[in-house]
């Protein structure tokens, strides 16, 4: 492998993997040779002095672990020639000479510099600038729903207290809520009202972010794919498409369906293997749209009789509704694959 050099502060490093400890305010930095002797030990610098430093380091391969402001510095360091890497942080840790006990931002930086320079180390893909954006749409979409949910249960507890009992229907809540409460007190009636007010101004936001990610996959050409797929919508398809991009960091959809958590866990010894309940691994939010789509789609297969359902509702009677739907969502899963990469 080629060696680089580089000149700081008076003293010439060779500089062939360099892993940085991402923070707020202060990062550390270590870079070792082709050798795997360090040759640059910073634990201590500032946010405005990182890119400064990493500037003077001709191209070489800079590792970081997948977190806030990871894909950001990444694609700054691309502009200087480095080549980035991102790694998932349980991937980083067995590589921490001093163990669980042994954490700072020092030896963190080591253990990201030895990690990075493993040729089977699994790398998170560099997302762009669009699909940060899309997927800050979500969150955001996520985030409103949550707590939209997080109110009506709280209205319902609320008046569970006076001896109204609502269903556990949203829709019935909303209608049922104001009317109820005429008989209640009158700083009660108040609550109730700034609640229903406060649910109806999160519905208001929810249909707008829904609205713009509907836009934002309508113009995307793999969500266009992705969205001719059975019970795949604009959200999930755009969600798939941010997070996963064309699919080529996968060998197969099998491996994205491992990614996402759908698959069962497997211990195994002596030549027997058994298998476990789903690892829930990977992205959550992406787990949990696949698991919406196939509930979506075990309902509706009992009025269908293309092979997807007549397959569904085989499943759901030899397994059970629970394994048929988490089936359903990584056949799903693969589904998306084959058409993200294959086209």
């Amino acid at each position: 492998m080629k060696k680089f050099s580089t000149q700081a502060n008076g003293v010439t490093h060779d500089a062939t993997f360099v892993g940085v400890d991402l923070a707020k305010n202060v990062f550390a930095v270590h870079a070792v040779d082709a050798c795997g002797k360090p040759c640059l030990v910073r634990p201590h610098v500032r946010r405005d002095q990182l890119l400064n430093l990493l500037a003077q380091f001709p191209p070489c391969v800079i590792g970081m672990e997948a977190c806030s402001g990871a894909h950001h510095l990444a694609r700054t360091l691309l502009q200087f020639g480095h080549t980035p890497k991102l790694m998932a942080p349980k991937f980083v840790s067995p590589y921490r000479m001093q163990g669980p006990r042994g954490k700072n931002d020092a030896n963190d930086a080591a253990a990201i510099c030895e990690a990075v320079s493993r040729p089977n180390m699994r790398f998170v893909p560099i997302k762009s600038v669009d699909a940060q954006v899309t997927l800050t749409l979500h969150r955001v979409r996520s985030g409103f729903v949550e707590e939209r949910t997080a109110t009506i249960n709280r209205l319902r507890g609320l008046m569970a207290e006076f001896g109204v009992v609502l269903p556990l229907k949203a829709t019935t809540v909303r209608r049922q809520a104001r009317a109820a409460s005429e008989a209640l007190p009158t700083w009660m009636r108040r609550a109730v009202d700034d609640m229903l007010s406060h649910i109806s101004v999160l519905d208001e936001r929810i249909d707008e972010y829904d609205a713009h990610i509907k836009q934002a996959a309508t113009a995307d050409v793999p969500s266009q794919r992705l969205m001719k797929l059975d019970g795949i919508g604009p959200i999930t398809a755009s969600a798939l498409t941010a997070s996963i991009g064309n699919g080529h960091d996968f060998k197969n959809g099998r491996q994205l369906a491992a990614w996402l958590g759908l698959v069962p866990g497997r211990v195994g010894s002596g030549g027997k293997t058994r298998l476990g309940r789903i690892n829930k691994a990977g992205d959550r939010y992406l787990r949990t749209l696949l698991v919406m789509v196939a509930r979506s789609l075990l309902s509706l297969a009992a009025n269908k009789s293309d092979r997807l359902s007549r397959w569904a509702l085989a499943l759901q009677a030899r397994v059970g509704y629970g394994k048929a739907v988490v089936a359903i969502a990584a056949k799903n899963a693969r589904l998306a694959w084959a058409v993200l990469a294959r086209g």
